[in-house]
């Protein structure tokens, strides 16, 4: 009597075919190939800048050598005597504008994703600031500023307010340059809420509707808590582009009056300008640290609630 063998059947010791398809799978190459590109790119652009800039904050270089010195750039930046007033202008300034960018954007999300007549033309409109150069931006509002021929100025004057001197006067000078900058950002992080807001289910603003909770209901127990993940990344972008800031500043007031809208970047700016290449690069070096220092446990809590959330 034959007795025929069921196709597919194992006729002899070994691993099963699938068994077999899935450790070659594991094997093979092909899907960290793909990683390979962003790698060399991340390490041309990223790492290798980084570790040269570590060690030239240790040298006094110019173009053509440099001398190795240790500590001692580190030691002479750190005694600036205007440093502790950059410092804390660049904390007052990241502050500053990533808190008005958080609830601005927040405001502006809520409205345009509203039943807004022209909503999509709006977008476009709190967004296009977003796409205008930084530089442009700071000689357009330095020109407005002005205190006798500037728009601004003789806006007030039209309701019997009188103008200021405002990127002339220490005491308003880092706060308009402050002001200019969130009016420049906020189109980015409305962007961000706008889809975050989007992305919230409408079961849950029926649920509110049925318990007979209004807008502000709805605002208050849904559309604020379950766009925490946008608020999280708007809070990061927003502040570590404040503490990074500079273009701005260095446009609108070059860190004056004195030294009074001064932040670490444009310290650092000045000593380049000065011809110091290695205290510079060093003051780079500390601000990358700095960045590093405030931006990893904030970026760490943010993350930890939003986990909770």
């Amino acid at each position: 009597m034959v007795t025929k063998q069921a196709t597919g059947s194992r006729t002899g010791p070994g691993p099963a075919p699938g068994h077999a398809r899935k450790a070659a799978k594991r094997k093979s190459p092909y899907p960290y190939a793909l990683y390979l590109p962003a790698a060399v790119v991340f390490l041309v652009i990223f790492l290798v800048p980084t570790a040269m800039a570590f060690y030239f904050a240790l040298t006094r270089w110019t173009l053509f050598d440099s001398t190795f010195v240790g500590l001692d750039n580190f030691r002479d930046f750190l005694a600036e005597q205007n440093l502790r007033v950059g410092f804390v202008n660049t904390l007052i300034y990241a502050v500053v504008t990533s808190g008005l960018k958080v609830v601005l954007g927040l405001l502006l999300g809520v409205l345009l994703t509203s039943r807004l007549r022209l909503r999509g033309f709006l977008r476009s409109v709190v967004f296009f600031p977003v796409l205008v150069s930084t530089v442009a931006v700071g000689i357009t509002f330095s020109v407005l500023l002005k205190p006798d021929t500037g728009l601004v100025n003789q806006a007030l004057a039209l309701v019997g307010i009188d103008g200021r001197d405002w990127l002339g006067d220490a005491t308003t000078a880092l706060l308009s340059v402050a002001l200019v900058d969130v009016w420049k950002g906020v189109g980015l992080a409305t962007v961000i809420y706008i889809a975050g807001i989007m992305s919230i289910p409408q079961e849950y603003h029926q649920a509110v509707a049925v318990d007979g909770g209004g807008a502000w209901h709805r605002f208050r127990h849904v559309t604020l808590p379950l766009s925490w993940p946008a608020t999280y990344s708007v809070i990061i972008l927003s502040f570590i582009g404040g503490l990074r800031s500079f273009d701005l500043i260095w446009t609108m007031t070059r860190g004056g009056p004195g030294f009074t809208s001064d932040t670490i970047a444009s310290i650092i700016y000045k000593q380049y300008q000065a011809g110091f290449f290695g205290l510079s690069t060093a003051g780079n070096v500390l601000l990358f640290l700095i960045v590093s220092a405030i931006a990893v446990p904030l970026n760490y809590y943010l993350g930890r609630r939003q986990v909770t959330a």
